[in-house]
C-alpha cells in the first residue's frame, strides 16, 4: 500500500466542510480568549451567525463546548480535557520522560519541564514540580512563544534559516525582554551556537527573574523532537552548584533520547547549519 500523502486535489475531495468548520472554531478558544460568543466566532472564521449556531449546537450536544455561566458566551468543555489528555498520556515521549523529569526534580530540587514545538509555540507536555515554593503559571498545556524562549530555543535548533523565515517572516520579531532576538538571522546565529554547545543556560531570557538550562532531545531519526529543562529563581542560582546542575539536565536529556531510540553514531557528530 502506497504510504504518500494525498494530493491537495484528493485532500479537498474528501474533506468535511462541516468538520472543518467545527474544528476551526475549537481553535478559536485560548488561555487569553476562554470565553467567546457566536458573534465573536462568526467574525473570526468569516461564516454566517447561524451557520456558527448549529456548531455550537452540535459541539455543546457532544461535551465539546459549554456555556459559561448558563449565558451566552461559550467555552471549552470536558470532552476536550479529555481528549488532550489521552493525548498527552499514548504519547512514547511523555509516558517515558515522566520518571525522568521526577528524577532529575529529585536531584536538583528545582521544576522541571518537557515541551514540544507547534508552529511558533512551544507546548508543555510534562511537568515535575518542586516541594520548595515556586511560583511559576507554566502548567501542561501552557504554550509560549518559542523565540522567546530557552526552551524554544532548543526546539529551533535543527532549522535551516530559510526555515526560521518561512516560521517568522515578519522583519521584526516581537519582544518580550532585552534579550529576545530581533530577527529571524539573530534567532538563527543564537541556536546555532546553543546547537553547538548542546545546551542552553539563560538568566532573564523571557521572565526577569527566571533561570532555564534546557537540552535537546533528540528521536531515532536524530531530530530535535522535545526541549527538556529546569527553571531556577535567578537569585538562587549557586555558581558551584550550576556546572552539575547543567550536566544533570544533558545527562537526562541524552537518556531520553536513548529511550527514544537516538543513537548518535548514527549520526554523526551535530554540527551548526550553514546561514544559507
Amino acid at each position: 500500500m502506497s504510504t504518500q500523502p494525498l494530493s491537495a486535489e484528493i485532500q479537498d475531495k474528501y474533506i468535511v466542510p462541516g468538520l472543518e468548520r467545527g474544528l476551526r472554531l475549537l481553535g478559536e478558544f485560548s488561555a487569553r480568549d476562554r470565553v467567546l460568543s457566536a458573534a465573536d466566532l462568526a467574525r473570526r472564521l468569516s461564516v454566517p451567525r447561524s451557520t456558527v449556531f448549529r456548531l455550537l449546537a452540535t459541539l455543546e450536544a457532544t461535551g465539546y463546548v459549554e456555556r459559561a455561566d448558563g449565558g451566552r458566551e461559550y467555552r471549552l468543555g470536558l470532552a476536550v480535557l479529555r481528549l488532550g489528555f489521552d493525548y498527552l498520556a499514548s504519547l512514547e515521549l511523555t509516558e517515558l520522560g515522566g520518571p525522568l523529569l521526577n528524577k532529575l526534580r529529585d536531584d536538583i530540587e528545582y521544576p522541571c519541564n518537557l515541551v514540544v514545538r507547534d508552529g511558533r509555540s512551544v507546548v508543555y507536555v510534562a511537568k515535575s514540580a518542586a516541594s520548595r515554593p515556586f511560583a511559576s503559571n507554566v502548567n501542561v498545556g501552557t504554550r509560549l512563544p518559542a523565540h522567546a524562549t530557552v526552551l524554544g530555543r532548543v526546539l529551533l535548533e535543527d532549522l535551516s534559516l530559510a526555515q526560521l523565515r518561512d516560521i517568522y517572516p515578519e522583519p521584526q520579531l516581537q519582544v518580550y525582554s532585552d534579550s529576545t532576538p530581533r530577527t529571524a538571522e539573530a534567532l538563527f546565529d543564537m541556536v546555532q551556537q546553543d546547537r553547538q554547545r548542546g545546551y542552553v543556560l539563560h538568566e532573564g531570557f523571557f521572565e526577569a527573574s527566571i533561570s532555564t538550562i534546557a537540552a535537546p532531545v533528540r528521536d531515532r531519526t536524530g531530530k530535535v523532537t522535545a526541549a527538556l529543562g529546569a527553571t531556577i529563581p535567578a537569585s538562587r542560582i549557586d555558581p558551584d552548584q550550576l556546572g552539575l546542575m547543567v550536566e544533570k539536565v544533558r545527562g537526562t536529556a541524552g537518556e531520553l533520547s536513548r529511550l527514544l531510540d537516538y543513537r548518535p553514531h548514527r549520526h554523526g557528530k551535530v554540527v551548526s547549519l550553514n546561514r544559507e
